[in-house]
């Protein structure tokens, strides 16, 4: 009776395992067809081994090997795969899903619109000719206006950083022929006008306010340069290998100075010869001035530019002296006639050369 229960309760269990072992083949075939349809259609094997055929997928080739070990061992040995083989197979089938979806996946809106919104704000920085006429130049117009006028050492109340902004997004672009062209045409204008007022000078103010042209002129320099020197360095030296504060020199030279030095230099001469007709900072700031537009001015009196640029005349010779002696004294009485007195005059006299160091407090009596 013991062996007959036994027997049937190792019949049963073996029964359960069998009917288990069963379900699970169901199961596992279930799956591998379910598989088998979601993956594409593959093309027909290659009639000769290469090495170029191409490979199936490794999720593929995991469950063919899979399938030909199920089909080795029977319906009764490891037909339900384990739990890790069956996360394996999810996880590449997943994989295999959302490969194609990540590949087609479209431009999201927003990505779209911040595109368009930095294509905007680039166009909306452009500065087209039109802007610059109407804006850009009214505003560099005026400011040259203002320092071309000035007096020296007046203040003038322009934004300099405001100036040197329009400059640098003129020539970031690509308006810098237009604004040098502008440029110059602007001061060629005004220089055009300054010279007719001096034609209309009477000769004794000639000198005065041809002095007062020329040092307006050069303060204007000081600062027009400096706004526009992006200018200078990005178009003017570059391209035409020129620098802007000698271009501007050069007007004052061609429309002003040439204009009037065979007036101006007589009337140069004749206040030399008279003590005191214009004053000595009036006389300096000429003469140097012309030697700085041209230097070949000097040629016209060379006496008078030696007075106040070194290393005009040639160095003096011993048999000179005497005759530079009588200018010094000569000057001396020019200068008691016009008011000044209490000369102190040393002289020295070293190897038979007389040499005469004047030097003097003027007072007026």
């Amino acid at each position: 009776m013991e062996e007959s229960m036994e027997e049937e309760e190792g019949g049963g269990s073996g029964g359960y395992e069998a009917m288990m072992d069963d379900q699970n083949h169901n199961n596992w075939e279930a799956s591998m067809d379910g598989y088998r349809r979601l993956l594409p259609p593959q093309p027909p094997p290659p009639t000769s081994s290469s090495s170029s055929s191409p490979r199936e997928p490794p999720g593929v080739q995991l469950l063919a090997v899979a399938a030909a070990a199920t089909e080795r061992k029977g319906p009764k040995e490891g037909l339900g795969p384990p739990p890790e083989a069956n996360g394996v197979t999810m996880m590449m089938m997943k994989s295999c899903d959302a490969a194609p979806a990540k590949a087609a996946t479209a431009p999201t809106p927003s990505a779209t619109i911040n595109i368009n919104t930095s294509t905007s704000k680039f166009l909306m920085n452009v500065i087209t000719i039109e802007d610059y006429k109407s804006t850009y130049w009214p505003k560099l117009d005026g400011a040259i206006d203002q320092l071309l006028t000035q007096s020296p050492g007046d203040y003038i109340p322009i934004s300099y950083e405001q100036i040197y902004s329009c400059v640098y997004k003129c020539v970031c672009q690509q308006h810098s022929e237009q604004m040098y062209s502008d440029l110059i045409k602007k001061i060629t204008n005004h220089l055009e006008r300054v010279s007719k007022e001096l034609q209309a000078s009477p000769p004794e103010l000639y000198i005065e306010r041809f002095n007062l042209a020329l040092g307006q002129y050069m303060g204007a320099l000081q600062s027009i340069v400096p706004l526009f020197i992006y200018m200078n360095k990005f178009y003017i030296e570059t391209k035409l290998n020129r620098d802007l504060k000698d271009d501007l020199i050069k007007l004052f030279t061609e429309h002003v100075a040439e204009k009037h030095i065979y007036s101006l230099m007589p009337l140069l001469l004749e206040a030399q010869s008279t003590p005191f007709q214009i004053t000595p900072s009036t006389m300096a700031n000429i003469v140097k001035g012309l030697y700085t537009l041209r230097p070949e001015w000097v040629q016209m009196a060379p006496a008078l530019f030696s007075k106040f640029i070194p290393n005009i005349l040639p160095p003096a010779m011993e048999s000179e002296l005497q005759q530079y002696a009588a200018q010094d004294q000569k000057l001396q009485r020019d200068l008691l006639q016009n008011g000044f007195a209490r000369w102190l005059i040393t002289t020295c006299q070293f190897q038979r050369v007389q040499i005469v160091n004047v030097s003097w407090m003027c007072f007026y009596s």
